[in-house]
C-alpha cells in the first residue's frame, strides 16, 4: 500500500534551478520503466582537448554497444602538431542538480569553458567551488528564463564578450507539483511553461547563428526532456498525464485571464504543468532538427538521464513520498541514477563524438549504455511541432 501511495502522487520530474518558496530547481526523472524497444547502445569515447593534429573528431554510424559502467569523459593519446581551443558549453541551471552535475563531468576533462547561466550569481560561484571546478574552467553570467528581457540581455552580454558559442545545453527548469494556484512570469505566461519552454525557445533562438558560426569540430543544442512527459511509459502514464490538447491556452498567452494558464485550456495543475512543458521541450527539439539541421550541420537532441531520486527536488512532497520514492526507483524500477552519474550521462551528449545524430531522444539501460529511445505520439506529433513553434515565436516577439 505504502509503494502504491507513492505512485499514486502526481510527482512528474523536474529540472529547476535556484528556486523560490514552493518551487524546485533540479532536473531528473519518474520512474525510469519505458516500454519502447530499446533498439541500439553505444559507449565511445569523448573527445580529447588537448592535441587532434591532422585527425579529425571521428562522426560515425551509432553502433550497438553494451556498456558496463557509467560513461566517463575519455582522452585520446596525443599525436598532433596542432592545438584544438577548449569548447565553449552554456549550461542553463547550473548551479544545482544534474546542471552542476554535467558542469563539473565536463570541466574535469580540461576540455571546456563552462558558461554557467543562472538567476543567482553567488550561488553559482559557491556551487562551482563545492564541486571542486577550476575558476579558469567556468564563468557564471546572470540568466533569468522567467523573463523574456533577461534572456535577451543575456545574449547582448555574451556577444560583447565575443565568446564562441558552440555548445547550448537547456536544462533549467521549473516544477510546482503543490502548488494550488499558478505562478506567472514577468510576462504574464504560466511560470513552468513560460520558463521551461518559452524562455529556452527564445534563448535557442537568439543563439542559433551564434551556434551556426562555430568553427569547433562538432556543434550541438540539447534540450533536456523528461520520461514523465512521454506517455508510452510507466512514469508517463501517473496521473496527471500530459496532453497539450489543441494548444487553445498557449494560443491565449497562458495568462489565466483571458486563457487558461494550462496549455490544454484546463485547469491549473501543478505537476501536469510541468510535464506539458516537457512534450514542449521533446517538440521543440525535433521542429529544430527538422528547420535548421540540414543547413547548419548543428546536432539537435534532447534526454531523458535517468531518475535521480535523491535529490532535493522532492522537498515540497509530502513525507510518505519522500521516504518511499528513493527505495521505490533503488530496488523496484531500477531507475534510479546518482546526481553524478546523471551529469556524466549529459556531458556525454555534450561532448561524445560519436552522439552527432540529430533529432535523437536518448536514454540510458541499465549498463548505462545509451540507446536512441522512442517518444510518445503526442512528443513526436510534428504537426503540433510546428504549431507549437507558431504561437511560441508570437509569444516571445520574433514573428
Amino acid at each position: 500500500m505504502a509503494f502504491q501511495a507513492a505512485l499514486s502522487l502526481p510527482s512528474a520530474i523536474s529540472i529547476l534551478k535556484e528556486g523560490k518558496s514552493n518551487i524546485s530547481l533540479k532536473e531528473t526523472g519518474l520512474f525510469g520503466v519505458s516500454v519502447s524497444d530499446l533498439k541500439a547502445e553505444i559507449k565511445s569515447p569523448l573527445l580529447r582537448s588537448q592535441e587532434v593534429g591532422k585527425r579529425k573528431p571521428q562522426v560515425g554510424t551509432i553502433r550497438a554497444q553494451t556498456a558496463t559502467t557509467a560513461p566517463a569523459i575519455k582522452q585520446d593519446a596525443p599525436e598532433a602538431k596542432k592545438t584544438l581551443r577548449k569548447g565553449n558549453v552554456i549550461i542553463t541551471g547550473a548551479s544545482s542538480g544534474l546542471g552542476l552535475a554535467t558542469a563539473k563531468a565536463l570541466a574535469e576533462t580540461g576540455q571546456w569553458n563552462i558558461i554557467m547561466a543562472c538567476r543567482n550569481f553567488l550561488k553559482a560561484e559557491r556551487a562551482a567551488k563545492s564541486v571542486g571546478i577550476a575558476k579558469e574552467n567556468y564563468t557564471v553570467m546572470h540568466l533569468d528564463l522567467a523573463s523574456l528581457d533577461s534572456v535577451r540581455q543575456f545574449v547582448d552580454n555574451l556577444r560583447r564578450q565575443e565568446t564562441p558559442v558552440d555548445v547550448l545545453v537547456c536544462n533549467a527548469a521549473v516544477y510546482q507539483p503543490t502548488a494550488k494556484e499558478p505562478s506567472f512570469t514577468a510576462e504574464g505566461f504560466e511560470l513552468s511553461v513560460g520558463t521551461n519552454h518559452l524562455g529556452h525557445f527564445l534563448l535557442s533562438r537568439l543563439l542559433l547563428d551564434d551556434l551556426k558560426q562555430s568553427d569547433y569540430p562538432f556543434k550541438r543544442l540539447i534540450i533536456v526532456g523528461s520520461i514523465t512527459g512521454n506517455t508510452n511509459t510507466l512514469a508517463g502514464n501517473v496521473p496527471p498525464k500530459a496532453n497539450l490538447g489543441d494548444l487553445r491556452g498557449l494560443v491565449g498567452g497562458l495568462n489565466g485571464l483571458n486563457s487558461s494558464s494550462m496549455i490544454d485550456g484546463g485547469d491549473f495543475d501543478g505537476a501536469k504543468a510541468y510535464k506539458d512543458s516537457k512534450v514542449c521541450n521533446m517538440l521543440t527539439m525535433q521542429e529544430f532538427h527538422k528547420r535548421y539541421h540540414e543547413e547548419s550541420g548543428i546536432t539537435f537532441a534532447s534526454l531523458y538521464p535517468g531518475c535521480i531520486a535523491t535529490t532535493a527536488l522532492f522537498r515540497e512532497h509530502i513525507p510518505l513520498f519522500r521516504l518511499l520514492f528513493p527505495p521505490f526507483q533503488k530496488y523496484i524500477t531500477k531507475g534510479y541514477v546518482s546526481e553524478e552519474d546523471a551529469g556524466k550521462r549529459l556531458a556525454q551528449v555534450v561532448s561524445d563524438p560519436s552522439l552527432t545524430k540529430s533529432g535523437v531522444y536518448w536514454s540510458w539501460n541499465k549498463d548505462s549504455a545509451s540507446f536512441e529511445n522512442q517518444l510518445s505520439k503526442e512528443a513526436s506529433d510534428a504537426e503540433k511541432a510546428r504549431k507549437l513553434w507558431e504561437i511560441s515565436e508570437k509569444l516571445v516577439g520574433l514573428e
